[in-house]
């Protein structure tokens, strides 16, 4: 039997931290999904990928060609993950980059109409609870990311430990959202800037 564990983190890099260590703790890469606000603009449509993968500053093709080509081990082991990544948009939410079981969900949902496809992904495959996808899908609006691992039942109290290292605390993070007037979910909610995305993570350091 297995069970879903989805986490909310304040940036790319956490979230590719979790993905590397779910990876090191023996989950699949097939059994992990990432879903990464864009609204920095960080992810390159054009090569299907981030040119700062490592996260140094520099654009890795830089740095490929300068080394004699390829990207920099620090990519770890969110490489396999990395190469199935994906741009799409979502209603109330804006662009995210998207890799994993849960693309497909949230697609399928796309192409249908449904205008709450994130709060259904998140509900009905990533684990949560309907108060807790609500400020999920805020957090990917303000910038944030999600990783769902599907694990065995057996194995899920030690690989939450695992994902919770770096994660957001969904409920100080909902109280903290209420406080600047937010109350839920609207697929008509305007996306964030690159501007308000920067100032939104500073909150959080």
């Amino acid at each position: 039997m297995t069970v879903t564990i989805s986490r909310l983190y304040n940036s790319r890099s956490e979230a590719q931290a979790a993905v590397r260590d779910l990876e090191a703790a023996g989950v699949s890469h097939g059994d992990i999904s990432i879903l990464v606000s864009n609204a920095d603009n960080a992810y390159d449509e054009k090569t299907n990928s981030y040119p700062d993968r490592d996260l140094d500053g520099t654009d890795d093709r830089a740095e490929g060609a300068a080394a004699g080509g390829g990207i920099g081990a620090a990519a770890g082991g969110t490489v396999g993950l990395l190469t199935g990544l994906g741009l799409m948009a979502i209603p109330g939410v804006g662009p995210v980059v998207a890799a994993g079981w849960l693309v497909a969900t949230l697609a399928g949902a796309a192409a249908g109409g449904a205008t709450g496809s994130i709060i259904g992904a998140l509900t009905q495959q990533g684990g949560l609870s309907s108060e807790e996808a609500e400020v999920y899908a805020e957090g990917l609006r303000r910038g944030g990311a999600v990783v769902s691992a599907r694990v065995k039942d057996e194995d899920g109290a030690r690989l939450q430990a695992v994902m919770d290292r770096s994660a957001v605390v969904v409920a100080d993070r909902a109280e903290a959202y209420r406080k600047t007037g937010w109350t839920s979910y609207s697929p008509a909610a305007k996306p964030y800037s690159a501007d308000e995305v920067t100032k939104e993570r500073s909150l959080y350091r």
